[in-house]
């Protein structure tokens, strides 16, 4: 099992609940098939930040960072799932 972080950029346009349903649905998918350490907003104003440049004309969003150990071949699903799932803005993972 590996250490990643996986730093997701929600949709802000439906409104917070949206977020945390997001956020709730992506802990659940590492919780399966991983061991999941940390779920937090990044940044100020529960993780509400202006975006550098607009994405699907959105200038805002809520950043979530979460930390997990799993195995070699979970990110990549995790990364396809969330790039397909609406109000997903982005999605990045790296290996610590």
């Amino acid at each position: 099992m590996n250490n990643y972080e996986t730093m997701f950029v929600f949709s802000v346009k439906k409104g917070e609940e949206s977020v945390k349903a997001l956020e709730e649905k992506f802990v659940e998918l590492v919780s399966k098939n991983g061991t999941l350490e940390a779920s937090v907003p990044f940044g100020g104003n529960d993780g509400v930040r202006t975006l550098a440049y607009p994405i699907d004309d959105e200038t805002t969003g809520a950043y979530v960072l979460m930390t997990y150990a799993s195995a070699p071949e979970f990110p990549a699903e995790l990364e396809r799932i969330a790039k397909i799932t609406d109000g997903v803005l982005r999605v990045l993972t790296i290996r610590k």
